[in-house]
């Protein structure tokens, strides 16, 4: 198969590639769409740290079941089967920059006929995140078992372009909560179409302020999603008066000394602490940073996964927008250098696998 692999130098290059070998918990994917995410363009730092070539980079995909293994449970996964999902890319033979990936049969999102591969490609890495951040880390309700909308439970959603705030903002409206958000002046309509009450505009120094003002000083949930710079300050510094919980996507701590605020730490990549369900399989993450293995978020991860199924079957989540990149896996440098030069705003990157070269026909029903 092709593929975007590791040269072991700090390099890539599209390459042949063996297709991965199934475990018994795993299922093939013919990879149809795969999307790319901020730690993708990381691949100098995971290729050095391996030291080693050959490792497929990727993380968010959408295909077709072509294998399923002997311990999947019976009725979960057909051949022939579209689903979405995440895998942790560049860290060894299977990534989603490529025609086929191995993943935990449990860990994919089944796409309903009506959701095209190419929007479904954009859900992994976005929700998965934004699940273990409003559940897992902040214990919000979640869409299946909502809050009455005029309870006044609120949360505050940092960034709500990016591709995880995006989501996160949908997420948390669906189960009820009064959704707060920052966007760029520009991007705040498309904010609010997702279901945001209230925007404002994180340039303006006031945002903070602003936010404790709108939320009656009584914020106490709140994810960042950019979690770099000064977002995690601005979001800890718009916690209300009894302080709170901000989950944020790199490591941080609270120097807010007037409030308690608990920062948590939301790493994707945990839900793959135990690789394949036998009790002598548990591993550490180890790349983009050393986690704990923790087998209750692969456990999360799959209620997740169920849960997002049903949603997406309802109709009830919104795509955003898709930039898409004209040459398939041969693209992926210019989306890496688009993505670095900040050239990329509230759009996914967007990569069709048969627009490859020497990869054959492009699907009808992408």
């Amino acid at each position: 198969m092709k593929a975007l692999v590791t040269l072991g130098d700090g390099d890539i290059a599209l390459q042949d590639a063996a297709v991965p070998v199934i475990s018994p918990d795993e299922i093939l994917v013919n990879v149809v769409v795969a999307t790319q995410n901020p730690t993708d363009c990381t691949y100098r730092k995971t290729a050095l740290l391996h030291n080693k070539p050959g490792n497929i980079l990727g993380c968010d995909f959408a295909g077709t079941v072509v294998e399923i293994g002997l311990r999947v449970p019976a009725g979960l996964r057909t051949v022939g089967e579209r689903v979405a999902g995440m895998i942790h890319g560049g860290v060894t033979p299977n990534g989603s920059f490529a025609e086929y990936l191995a993943v935990h049969g449990a860990l994919v999102i089944s796409i309903p006929d009506d959701v095209s591969f190419v929007h479904a490609a954009q859900l992994g890495a976005a929700c998965l995140t934004s699940c273990q951040a409003l559940y897992q880390s902040l214990h919000l309700p979640t869409p299946l078992h909502p809050v009455p909308a005029d309870s006044g439970e609120t949360v505050l959603i940092w960034s709500g372009t990016s591709a995880t705030g995006a989501y996160a903002v949908q997420l948390a409206k669906l189960a009820g909560l009064r959704v707060i958000s920052t966007a760029s002046e520009g991007n705040i309509e498309f904010v609010k179409a997702l279901g945001a009450d209230a925007v404002f505009d994180y340039t303006d120094s006031r945002a903070p302020k602003l936010i404790v003002e709108a939320t009656g000083n009584q914020l106490r949930a709140a994810m960042d999603c950019i979690s770099d710079g000064m977002t995690t300050v601005q979001t800890v510094m718009s916690m209300g008066a009894e302080g709170g919980t901000v989950a944020t996507l790199l490591p941080y701590t609270s120097r807010r000394r007037d409030v308690p605020v608990e920062t948590v730490f939301v790493l994707a990549y945990s839900i793959f602490g135990k690789a394949s369900g036998a009790p002598d399989s548990i591993i550490d993450i180890e790349f983009p940073f050393k986690f704990p293995a923790n087998s209750g978020h692969l456990e999360n991860a799959i209620t997740y996964c169920e849960m997002l199924s049903t949603i997406l079957a309802r109709k009830a989540l919104r795509p955003i927008p898709v930039r898409m990149y004209p040459h398939g896996l041969a693209s992926v440098r210019v989306g890496f250098e688009d993505m670095k030069a900040g050239k990329v705003h509230a759009e996914k990157i967007t990569y069709v696998i048969a627009d490859t070269p020497g990869v054959g026909d492009r699907p009808a029903d992408i």
